[in-house]
């Protein structure tokens, strides 16, 4: 075991020899070998000391000249090769070695190095190519790019971020966010909207134009590394077209349902008071009344006044409910628990069993009441349905097997989400594309409200709802999801 430290040294200090100079040393042993057989060969032939002094000297000469060029042969190649790596390591692809045959042991090594420079002058080629047509895509875009790294500091924007925030690459380039007013783009999530007013505050210094100045800004902010390094892209798209069609849209529904709903009380009240008109006389006094017809004309002006009364009170309840859309508070959120708040929602309702299947031990994000009165609704919604094939015509089949009104509750745990479906067997969804429409009803005595606030309330939790027709037998299913709260760590 001592004797290894020894030996490692003795390695390492053969190692440190060049191969230029263990190669004259290696000469160097065989030219002293061949003058001592030389010499004494000339000594067993007696030969004088004067011609064996001249012998020796033109053998030593000559062995001089034939271990120089020797050496020289077998170091120049391997500088060659060390050349082109060392062109290669700097990226300079055009050194080739000369002379390389398969024949040979380097002549095999020059064609492996040259064959790695092709691939490697193919690849640079291809990647500046590639740069080009990045930068050529990204310099032709409408949509602002830029690029911070891992200091905040900006190293890449595009012609349409210097247009929007008025920046200059030669003078903004490495300047940071907080330099140049943009921290906002970066406390960003990853996707969102930039709502009117913060894009006003984070723009306000900015000299824009007026397209510019129109738009609203969808923020999508991502990661990627630069030679090891964090960077941050961010990529402002203008969706305000997408947005403006929207909103038209929605317009387009809101005053369609309005002009249907206004129509429908204001076409019997104009109808009734035309009635109720023409029973008085041109001068608008009552014609004098006798005895026969004074009941009449009671009888008719206290159903015209009641059907007035009662559109009224339609058109009333109509303006509430859409006050109660246009109203909805924010969610106070806190942790509720999922198992007891199902089974309370169970036990309000009176009208049917509702079957609660299962549930897991998680507790939600949410605003309690507005999500207990969210699954209220949709409760309430799944019973109607299910209790609607009692009302309804049956034919043979059902008098047969008659309709057994079933609603059922499960939830299910999906990663951070937590899936409620209200399941019912009732004749399912008629018109799926206008479930929520705001104001839009198929019941008789129905605002229209209730699934257009279900997905205002599920939405500022930041969940979803969605309904759709059972596949494998009648009926819906509503599902709600929403937030798990984040659990304790222990």
């Amino acid at each position: 075991m001592a004797s290894r430290p020894d030996g490692r040294r003795h390695k390492s200090k053969r190692q440190s020899i060049s191969f230029e100079a263990r190669l004259r040393v290696f000469c160097t042993v065989a030219a002293v070998v061949l003058m001592g057989l030389c010499a004494a060969v000339l000594a067993l032939l007696h030969v004088s000391a004067g011609p064996m002094t001249a012998t020796l000297g033109i053998l030593l000469l000559v062995l001089l000249l034939v271990f120089a060029a020797f050496i020289e042969e077998a170091v120049r190649p391997v500088q060659t090769l060390a050349n082109v790596v060392a062109a290669l390591r700097e990226e300079d692809y055009s050194f080739r070695a000369r002379g390389a045959n398969r024949d040979d042991s380097l002549g095999q090594l020059s064609l492996e190095i040259n064959a790695l420079a092709d691939t490697l002058q193919a690849q640079r080629v291809g990647a500046l190519e590639a740069v080009a047509l990045l930068r050529r895509v990204i310099a032709e875009m409408d949509a602002p790019v830029l690029a911070f790294d891992q200091d905040a500091r900006l190293r890449l924007l595009n012609p349409a971020a210097e247009r929007v925030f008025a920046l200059l690459p030669a003078r903004d380039l490495g300047k940071t966010a907080e330099e140049l007013e943009l921290a906002g783009l970066l406390d960003r999530p990853g996707e969102t909207l930039l709502a009117p007013e913060a894009q006003t505050s984070l723009l306000r210094t900015r000299q824009r134009s007026t397209a510019d100045a129109s738009a609203r800004w969808m923020i999508r902010r991502s990661t990627f590394r630069q030679r090891g390094v964090p960077h941050t892209l961010i990529v402002l798209s203008d969706v305000s077209v997408a947005l403006r069609e929207e909103e038209r849209l929605a317009w387009r529904r809101l005053i369609r349902v309005i002009g249907h709903e206004i129509s429908n009380s204001l076409t019997p009240i104009k109808s009734i008071a035309g009635s109720l008109r023409s029973r008085l006389t041109p001068g608008g006094q009552r014609a004098a009344a006798t005895p026969a017809t004074e009941p009449a004309l009671q009888r008719d002006l206290g159903r015209g006044l009641g059907v007035i009364e009662n559109r009224a009170d339609s058109l009333n309840r109509f303006v509430q409910a859409y006050r109660q859309l246009a109203q909805l508070p924010a969610p106070v959120l806190k942790r509720v628990p999922l198992l007891p708040l199902l089974e309370r929602i169970v036990s309000l309702e009176i009208r049917l069993d509702v079957r609660l299947l299962a549930a897991p031990d998680v507790e939600l994000l949410a605003d309690p009441d507005q999500i207990e009165q969210l699954l209220i609704n949709l409760v309430r919604n799944a019973v109607e349905a299910a209790t609607a094939c009692a009302g309804e015509d049956v034919n043979i089949e059902e008098i047969l097997h008659p309709c057994q009104p079933e609603v059922t509750i499960r939830a299910v745990e999906d990663d951070d989400l937590v899936a409620i479906q209200i399941e019912d067997n009732g004749p399912g969804l008629a018109n799926p594309d206008n479930l929520f429409v705001p104001l839009y009803t198929t019941k008789k005595s129905g605002s229209g409200v209730g699934l257009a606030l279900a997905r205002q309330i599920v939405e500022a939790h930041g969940g979803a709802i969605t309904l759709r027709n059972r596949n494998a037998k009648g009926g819906c299913v509503a599902e709600v999801r929403i937030p798990i709260a984040e659990r304790a760590r222990g």
